[in-house]
């Protein structure tokens, strides 16, 4: 195992793997190593050395942290400040039954953004800059500290969702934004999920601007540790407002005049306090929700499509589904050992969507592919982009593709 603990230490690492052509599997936190294909590489390659924050500008809301460094280090300075990472990266660590913590350059690497991402955008858009190590050894900078510093190709959403193929993360600079004042969710029981998306689309084009969106169907209410979910009986539409305390009130009453009376339709509704809220979508946003047993598919769609696809996935498979971004993420747990891929991927048809396999033996993430199969043209253009940041194809080799 290789372990720098300096960004030359792994420009040095990296050059020497290339020198002897030997592949490395490359890993921060390694709260992720069982997502993405089952693809071993000849030496590990670990960044834990590599963490700490390097500079922290509240007042322009930038954070420049080493590749390594934990989430719960980062969210800890920054809520000193009353601050936050607005696109709320999620921890997959239970889900994917690992005991290791998440870190701010895997998050990156992986692209992964949680409920927030309806409002604030995925974790590329808060990806301001970076230095890299490329698989042939180049240290490289792409990138700033504010947005209107950016010339040139914007690496730095090139690299996010990569995991690891392209180059190696060493520091990276992000967006942060002033955490919400306020906060609360309103809970509608026992829509359908077709009636729940066609109120949550809706409401995304209305001056409520909602920061979460979310259809929980029966067995995810009773996993939760918020009693009023719990306690439902039924599903529930959950809606959470957050921002300044008036503007929350605001929108709020303007949901009870309107909105709440229009999805209602007799239907009961119940709103959280800030304490359950945060619960609540923590839950969300980890996947605490989901069914800890059977193969975990996450299917982006658009969102006025998401009932649609829960119900055809329910009646082909043996599975359950809860709804997220309004619709626009389906999470399916499939019961059983099988991924089942053509069957999930089938009830994606002219809809658009993609489906990403998230949980699953080793076995059957070397069996199928984990993400969704390429165009050949964007499969040419991947190639070409590998084989120019990657030219010997060592750094996580096959993690996202054979």
């Amino acid at each position: 195992m290789l372990r720098p603990t300096t960004t030359p230490e792994l420009q040095e690492a990296i050059t020497g793997a290339w020198a002897d052509a030997t592949t490395l599997e490359v890993r921060a936190g390694g709260s992720k190593e069982a997502l993405g294909r089952d693809a071993p590489a000849a030496q590990s390659l670990d960044l834990t050395a590599l963490s700490g924050i390097v500079d922290y500008d509240p007042a322009e809301l930038v954070l420049t942290a080493r590749a390594a460094t934990p989430l719960a280090v980062v969210r800890a300075a920054l809520a000193e400040r009353n601050q936050h990472l607005a696109f709320e990266p999620p921890d997959y660590a239970a889900l994917l039954d690992s005991t290791r913590a998440p870190t701010l350059g895997g998050t990156l690497a992986a692209n992964l953004s949680g409920p927030r991402r309806l409002s604030a955008g995925a974790a590329r858009d808060h990806f301001l800059g970076l230095s890299a190590v490329s698989g042939h050894g180049e240290l490289f900078k792409s990138g700033g500290r504010v947005v209107k510093n950016v010339t040139g190709y914007d690496l730095s959403k090139l690299l996010a969702g990569s995991f690891g193929t392209l180059a190696v993360l060493s520091e990276v600079t992000v967006k942060v934004m002033p955490a919400p004042e306020e906060t609360c969710t309103v809970l509608v029981h026992d829509q359908t999920a077709a009636q729940a998306v066609s109120w949550m689309t809706r409401l995304t084009a209305t001056p409520i601007d909602a920061s979460g969106l979310a259809y929980l169907p029966l067995p995810a209410c009773g996993r939760s540790k918020v009693h009023a979910v719990r306690a439902s009986g039924g599903a529930v539409t959950a809606l959470r407002l957050e921002g300044i305390g008036a503007s929350v009130s605001a929108r709020l009453q303007a949901l009870r005049d309107g909105w709440l009376a229009d999805a209602g339709h007799g239907y009961e509704t119940t709103v959280v306090d800030a304490d359950d809220s945060r619960v609540l979508w923590n839950e969300i946003t980890d996947c605490h929700l989901l069914s800890g047993h059977g193969v975990v598919w996450k299917l982006s769609v658009p969102p006025a499509r998401g009932a649609d696809v829960a119900a055809r996935l329910t009646a082909v498979l043996d599975c359950e589904v809860l709804l997220d971004w309004a619709g626009g993420l389906v999470w399916a747990v499939v019961r059983g050992d099988a991924a089942q891929e053509a069957l999930v991927r089938g009830t994606l048809r002219d809809c658009g969507g993609h489906a990403t396999l998230i949980r699953a033996s080793a076995a059957e993430r070397r069996r199928c592919p984990v993400f969704e199969p390429l165009a050949p043209s964007v499969a040419a253009l991947s190639r070409r982009i590998k084989g120019a940041f990657d030219p010997g194809g060592i750094l996580n080799p096959g993690r996202m593709f054979a």
